[in-house]
């Protein structure tokens, strides 16, 4: 069956212009992503999307500018906490991927009232989690930073910073599960307004609290945390009540606040392969990053300010592989499996072309780039060798990041999870150690194993796609 509108059924939908889909897409509004021409869905979906994490994504960069101030030790216990929050984040993201497929599957069905049950078990899922983090950090900080090769500074100074993002976790795990009810259920627009709350007051706090202007405290590496946990604590609330006063597509009613065992199953049984793709992925960042501490702080300090221009550059593309997971999803539950695969097709081309665009940036002014957050030369030449050497694989990466989520949008995260398995553990930690300590390449070694894993990974990913096997995968 076709999944494109005939030119009959064109004619008799009503118009939109640009500026009213995109003041749709902004407001939020109830159209059956499963029905409305495609291109149209693509775009209220992803817009959204894509002005939601470009505000994340200037959040990383705006806070990394000011910590940067304070010296690259300070940049450094940054790098290295983050180390362990990319722990945190992997089970968040897992769970945000579960939650997402198994709500747009329930909304593309037309079973609402399941599918707000499901937001609850997410919730009490979120809840659960966090509790061994917060001890860890509230309790070990120092420790964990010492074990990752923090040097004097972070070990007297910056473990208060740690203390501050594990031990108030919480705060980050209901973010990523809220919203990616939000998403699932079609109200990405509301998804964008929580962030565009929680970072604008997290970028407003920020320096206030590390550098003491006016009546605020002077707290260093500290206030950035606490800047963060109220910025996202807020964000939380507001959350909070939009699913409870309801959007576009979901609403949670008091007496669907209850424990189903069945369906809290479902959400950890779907999530289980998206939090190990996750963790995955995450780990062999830290041991990257412990390489690169054997090194010294500069390569620490490059390399963390390099990830944050790139998660900076690269929101937008992952807001737009975020918009085809929904479209997946709730196709599919649908019914519309040849709908589903022609939005990842579609957006992969838009992600393609907006990826070269940040690749030629990152080849020509890569050091220019760096030298807007770090005034050491070290710190510099190390960032930008790293931005130059990414950019020759971002042709590869929007490509690879579309297909890794219409698998996630599919409810099919173990799929994704073998692949890293075997292109991050077994080869880009085996080869990044190789080139980095055996050759003596130092951190041009890191660099160059991370181009190879991820280039491989993003081809096979694609291919494997490609067969359409995530089509009968049920959640």
């Amino acid at each position: 069956m076709s999944t494109e509108p005939t030119l009959e059924t064109t004619a008799m939908a009503p118009t939109h212009s640009l500026w009213s889909d995109l003041r749709d897409a902004v407001r939020g509004t109830g159209a059956d992503y499963t029905k409305i021409p495609l291109r149209r869905a693509v775009f209220l979906l992803a817009v959204p999307m894509v002005l939601e994490l470009v505000l994340e994504s200037t959040f990383a960069v705006v806070d990394i500018f000011f910590v940067a101030k304070l010296g690259p030790s300070a940049v450094a216990t940054v790098g290295l906490t983050e180390s362990f929050l990319f722990l945190l984040y992997a089970v968040g993201m897992g769970l945000a991927m579960a939650v997402t497929a198994v709500i747009a599957r329930r909304i593309g069905e037309g079973k609402r009232e399941e599918a707000a049950v499901t937001a609850v078990q997410a919730i009490f899922v979120a809840l659960l989690v966090s509790v061994p983090f917060s001890i860890a950090g509230i309790v070990w900080a120092q420790d964990l930073l010492r074990l990752m090769g923090g040097d004097a500074w972070a070990l007297e100074h910056g473990y208060r910073y740690m203390q501050w993002m594990l031990g108030a976790n919480l705060v980050i795990l209901l973010l990523f599960i809220i919203n990616a009810i939000f998403r699932g259920a079609g109200d990405a627009a509301i998804a964008m307004r929580v962030l565009w709350l929680s970072n604008g007051l997290n970028i407003v706090l920020c320096p206030l609290l590390i550098f003491g202007i006016g009546p605020f405290p002077e707290l260093g590496i500290e206030g950035a945390a606490i800047a963060t946990i109220i910025g996202r604590g807020t964000g939380v609330l507001y959350q909070l009540w939009k699913l409870f006063r309801g959007g576009e597509h979901i609403r949670v009613l008091a007496s669907q606040l209850k424990w189903h065992g069945a369906i809290l199953w479902n959400i950890m049984r779907t999530s289980l392969g998206g939090v190990g793709q996750m963790i995955i992925g995450m780990t062999s960042w830290i041991f990257l990053m412990r390489i690169l501490a054997s090194i010294g702080s500069e390569a620490v300090a490059g390399a963390t300010i390099a990830i944050r221009i790139m998660m900076f550059t690269l929101m937008p593309a992952w807001g737009m592989s975020n918009a085809a997971a929904t479209l997946v999803g709730q196709n599919l539950g649908a019914g519309e499996a040849g709908r589903a695969e022609a939005s990842v097709w579609r957006i992969g081309w838009y992600n393609m072309a907006f990826t070269v665009a940040v690749s030629v940036l990152f080849f020509l002014f890569p050091r220019e780039l760096i030298g807007i957050f770090s005034s050491d030369p070290q710190v510099i030449a190390v960032g930008g060798e790293w931005l130059r050497i990414l950019s020759y694989s971002f042709f590869v990466y929007g490509w690879w990041m579309v297909a890794v989520q219409a698998f996630n949008g599919a409810g099919d995260t173990v799929t994704p999870t073998k692949i890293n398995f075997v292109f991050f553990w077994l080869i880009q930690i085996p080869l990044s150690w190789w080139l980095a300590i055996q050759l003596d390449w130092q951190q041009s070694g890191v660099f160059w194993g991370v181009f190879v894993s991820e280039t491989s990974v993003g081809l096979f990913t694609l291919w494997l796609f490609s067969r359409g096997k995530w089509k009968t995968v049920q959640v």
